[in-house]
């Protein structure tokens, strides 16, 4: 039983394809936030393909307080080779500026933790931009540690088509991998 005076209570669900749009929202304002806002070229079709397809290879969480989205967080599953097990990666966790300090950020690494455990994953790993000090402090007081031996590499756009029009010759037309 709730009483009339109760402060409302974060609520964390697995995204629906009704959360598209909020979706959309959350990364266009996470994108403004790191300074990228012309890399956000995610449309609802996207969305709708990779989170809410016939087989998801991503999957999101919205995280609710008083019934409305606050935030959400981004996630898939990987494998380390070394651990012989799934990891968890956190592509994206954002809250809204105005509900920051609520709770709803660790309430969402908490229920990535719990997901990743029921996974058997031996890892829980995310990336955070190196000037973004508020998060680097939050993640550092739940003990999370910064894996600084690695140097993250990443190949978009035309190095991408080039790279793979390089080997088109010797894959297979059905290539899965």
């Amino acid at each position: 039983m709730t009483t009339p005076n109760a402060a409302p209570s974060l609520h964390i669900r697995p995204a629906t394809v009704a959360d598209t749009d909020t979706i959309l929202h959350f990364i266009r304002e996470l994108a403004i936030y790191e300074k990228a806002e012309h890399e956000a070229l995610a449309t609802p079709a996207h969305i709708h393909r990779t989170l809410f397809g016939p087989q998801p290879r991503v999957f999101g969480l919205i995280c609710e307080l008083g019934g409305q989205p606050i935030g959400f967080a981004v996630y898939f599953f990987n494998y380390s080779t070394w651990q012989g097990q799934h990891g968890l990666y956190l592509e994206d966790l954002y809250v809204t500026p105005e509900q920051r300090g609520a709770g709803a950020g660790k309430a969402l690494l908490q229920r990535l933790a719990h997901i990743a455990l029921q996974h058997d994953c031996g890892r829980f790993e995310w990336s955070v931009l190196d000037w973004n000090t508020p998060s680097i402090q939050f993640y550092d007081s739940l003990g999370a540690k910064p894996q600084s031996e690695w140097i993250r590499y990443r190949m978009t756009g035309q190095a991408l088509h080039d790279l793979a029009a390089q080997g088109a010759g010797a894959m297979p037309a059905a290539d899965q991998g």
